[in-house]
């Protein structure tokens, strides 16, 4: 009977060991490749009608909410913004993706931003300029060298990073170790890798407090930029019905106080009417405004981003964009796409909207193989997606007014004969 006993014993403590060493099985989410490309799509075109609506209202309201009769009108014909920073920046990085590959280095994402042809302002302007000069990244962007460092410009840009990375956030946020500092630091940084990252939620959620809260688990929870997040996610459950109450409380914090509105990174002091902010934070919050105030409506998310005024093309920009995602090009109204013209070419780019498509469906499926997922085919036939769930990992915390060291980081000879822009 003890012998019986003593076998059991050792049979029972050598399945527990067998299922304890044993790999849990991996949770994972499937996206069919056909309803991938048509949220992809529409977040392009997203943010073409957010820039596109917003252009003729940009800087015209600053410490002051755009009164609703200085709107306009919306023309199909305004979702033709190839001409627009807010898009043909991220093009360059699409393009880098596309010939050197998702592995690409720092320093190579930083020659081609460097050979760009197009116009740039603020941050952009300062770290190609850097670049040009023989300053590496990421001193490109260190505060010491740049300082425009907490201004807007990633955060104008990031949106290729979640709309390549369906379900992937940690991809968004490797992006912005790459591209966004090329020019940002810090909180200018991290609010590219928290608009990824409300983009790769987006494919599969339309809440979009969840989706604004999948983007702030991509960030570093001490940053200022978390912080605004927390704030609007706070003052949204608290009033979610008056957003310009809202505006009140983010016009008194992120723009009036020194302490979150850092007099290093202005183009203008704020302070009221006439100060123009161009601050990631401020701005960033105007983006949530729009999508938190709009219920999921298409022309209220961009009008409320535009009324919020400063860099009013750009954050209606960014909210239309994770908002077409959750919806889905047929689903969006003909108007913000019946004028859309195919062969129209993004600034100094080889890129149309056909192109970009097929650019950005092709990238995809590197991203997704390279997260440790795969294609699966339906019985059917159809292609599926499918993407393992991961933990996002935030970059360290930096702040732009209390840098760190810089990297002493220069291109080499040969690095710099391959700048031919200057």
């Amino acid at each position: 009977m003890r012998r019986i006993t003593l076998v059991l014993v050792m049979a029972a403590l050598a399945t527990t060991v067998s299922t304890g060493n044993a790999p849990a099985q991996q949770d994972v989410r499937r996206l069919p490749v056909k309803q991938y490309v048509d949220k992809m799509k529409a977040g392009w075109l997203g943010q073409m009608a957010g820039v596109g609506w917003g252009g003729p209202t940009e800087w015209k309201a600053r410490g002051e909410i755009l009164p609703e009769d200085r709107v306009p009108k919306w023309n199909p014909g305004l979702i033709n913004q190839f001409q627009q920073d807010d898009v043909y920046v991220e093009m360059t990085f699409m393009r880098t993706l596309e010939v050197h590959g998702l592995d690409v280095s720092i320093r190579q994402a930083g020659i081609d931003f460097a050979n760009s042809g197009y116009r740039l302002w603020c941050a952009n302007a300062t770290g190609r300029t850097n670049l040009r000069k023989g300053i590496a990244p990421p001193d490109s962007s260190h505060p010491q060298f740049n300082k425009n460092a907490d201004d807007i410009d990633y955060q104008i840009e990031a949106d290729y990073s979640g709309l390549i990375a369906p379900g992937m956030p940690n991809l968004p946020i490797e992006l912005g170790e790459k591209f966004g500092r090329l020019m940002n630091y810090g909180d200018g940084m991290y609010a590219g890798q928290f608009v990824g990252g409300m983009y790769t939620e987006a494919f599969f959620e339309d809440d979009r407090v969840k989706i604004v809260e999948a983007g702030l688990r991509c960030i570093p929870a001490e940053s200022q930029y978390a912080e605004m997040v927390r704030d609007m996610l706070a003052w949204y459950e608290k009033n979610p019905d008056d957003w310009q109450q809202t505006w009140q409380w983010i016009e008194e914090k992120y723009h009036k106080n020194p302490i979150y509105s850092h007099g290093l990174w202005k183009l203008t002091q704020p302070g009221g009417k006439g100060g123009q902010n161009i601050d990631a934070k401020l701005n960033g919050a105007y983006i949530l405004m729009g999508l938190f105030y709009g219920k999921g409506d298409p022309d209220q998310t961009i009008v409320i981003s535009i009324r919020c005024g400063q860099d009013s093309d750009c954050n209606p920009s960014n909210a239309g964009g994770v908002l077409f995602t959750t919806m889905g090009f047929e689903k969006i109204p003909d108007r913000f796409k019946s004028a859309l013209n195919p062969e129209g070419k993004f600034s100094h780019t080889p890129y149309d909207f056909p192109t970009l498509i097929e650019v950005s469906k092709k990238l995809v499926r590197q991203a997704v193989e390279r997260s440790g997922g795969r294609v699966e085919k339906t019985a059917g036939g159809e292609e599926v997606f499918v993407i393992p769930v991961v933990a996002p990992k935030p970059s360290k915390l930096e702040r732009s007014w209390e840098p760190g060291p810089i990297a002493n980081s220069v291109f080499t000879d040969a690095e710099k004969a391959k700048i031919t822009e200057k």
